[in-house]
């Protein structure tokens, strides 16, 4: 190799490094909804200095944090007002950047839910916050220094357990998924730059939804994305982001309420969701959607054992992993279902969705547990690290970091 094609090679090495190490992390699990991150830098033992950080937030919550530019946003909120606070700090120190209050009046939410259960999204212009009341649904943009750029009311929220779905953005569009009991029940896309509403999808209203559309793409990463939506009155549901024209349904899909969100397993052409009650999940469903639209989508299988509810799956290559509510670890072939291992885990229950970053799984358990397993065909339990304080948020993975959400605190977690 010569030096100047060594030079270039060192050179597109570090260019690689550090876009894989700086990928953001702009809505709930990250791009796409799939919880996946190529860092390899996360430890899966959380001592000595591992913690590089830790705040105290103003108020508590269960949203997830998300990372863009530098910066952490998060929510949280006052449970005898419902006043509801934004947060933008530092991810070098945790320091707080800004922060914004919205004042709003108390009222009854399911008692494993609270004020503050959407998690925001980004995009490099604005932060997007759903604030969730039953007289009004209010999403919000705010700049990345914290000012205002526009708010939208999507009119009432009626719902028996509070909110809890997030918006994304997807091409220049923030995706809503207001899946109410109330009889403005739609999906709904506003325009990033402006608020104004670019198309809106009427939808029936039953039991409301907590689930968070992904990102679809027939065909592999390459292909045309598609939103997924999933509800108990609606099953699966393929959109096109551009227009809001549904492409497909697989109407029946769910018996019972949607709470945790979809992954698309692209590679299998698959889309897996699950549903439930009480305290646990009834099934997971894998979609697979019609390779044209119109076209008849189909439910590929099943998995009724150790199901989750509200923890969505994740897919890394060919392997299915999911954690039940009540605390069971399983490994299952993406394209089949065929388990491949089931292991009860470290930490009593979970709410909070699995991540991978690299080759790891982080799991969050409603205690405060931090059980981190091999991304593998055979199971290993890497490592078990304690928080000290409950937690129902889902971890953010950006800059080399990993962001951990408990009731009344944030987490910065990495390698120095």
């Amino acid at each position: 190799m010569t030096a100047i094609r060594r030079h270039a090679f060192l050179l597109l090495c570090c260019f690689l490094s550090t876009t894989l190490s700086a990928q953001e992390w702009p809505r709930f699990r990250g791009p796409d909804g799939g919880g996946m991150s190529d860092d390899s830098t996360i430890p899966a033992k959380w001592d000595g200095d591992v913690i590089r950080w830790k705040v105290a937030l103003p108020a508590v919550g269960h949203s997830s944090p998300i990372a863009w530019g530098g910066k952490v946003f998060v929510t949280c909120a006052d449970e005898a007002s419902g006043l509801t606070t934004v947060l933008g700090l530092s991810a070098e120190d945790g320091k707080t950047l800004w922060r914004r209050d919205y004042p709003s009046e108390a009222y009854k939410h399911h008692g494993e839910n609270s004020y503050a259960s959407s998690s925001p999204a980004a995009d490099a212009e604005r932060v997007y916050v759903c604030l969730m009341r039953p007289r009004e649904l209010k999403v919000v943009a705010l700049r990345h220094d914290g000012t205002d750029a526009w708010a939208t009311s999507l009119g009432p929220f009626v719902t028996q357990h509070g909110g809890g779905h997030s918006p994304v953005v997807v091409d220049g569009l923030v995706i809503v998924a207001n899946e109410q009991d109330g009889p403005v029940s739609c999906l709904v896309a506003l325009d990033a730059a402006s608020g104004e509403v670019k198309w809106k999808v009427p939808r029936r209203s039953y039991r409301f939804s907590a689930s968070t559309p992904c990102v679809f793409r027939p065909g592999g990463a390459g292909g045309p994305a598609q939103l997924v939506f999933t509800s108990w009155a609606h099953g699966m549901t393929g959109v096109n982001p551009a227009d809001g024209s549904v492409l497909w349904e697989a109407a029946g899909a769910f018996e019972a309420r949607t709470v945790g969100s979809p992954v698309a397993a692209n590679d299998a052409g698959l889309v897996l969701a699950a549903c439930g009650e009480g305290g646990g999940g009834r099934y997971l469903a894998a979609v697979r959607p019609p390779a044209a639209p119109g076209g008849a989508a189909e439910v590929a299988y099943k998995i009724t054992r150790n199901a989750p509810y509200v923890p969505t799956p994740l897919v890394k290559g060919d392997l299915l992993f999911y954690v039940s509510d009540g605390g069971t670890a399983t490994c299952a072939r993406a394209a089949t279902g065929e388990t491949v291992w089931q292991e009860r885990i470290p930490g009593g229950g979970y709410f909070a969705s699995p991540v991978c970053a690299g080759d790891k799984i982080f799991c969050v358990s409603k205690r405060g547990d931090v059980v981190v397993l091999a991304a593998a065909d055979k199971f290993q339990l890497l490592a078990h690290n304690q928080l000290g304080e409950k937690s129902c948020a889902t971890p953010a993975v950006s800059g080399g970091r990993m962001f951990v959400r408990t009731y009344g605190h944030l987490s910065c977690v990495g390698a120095k």
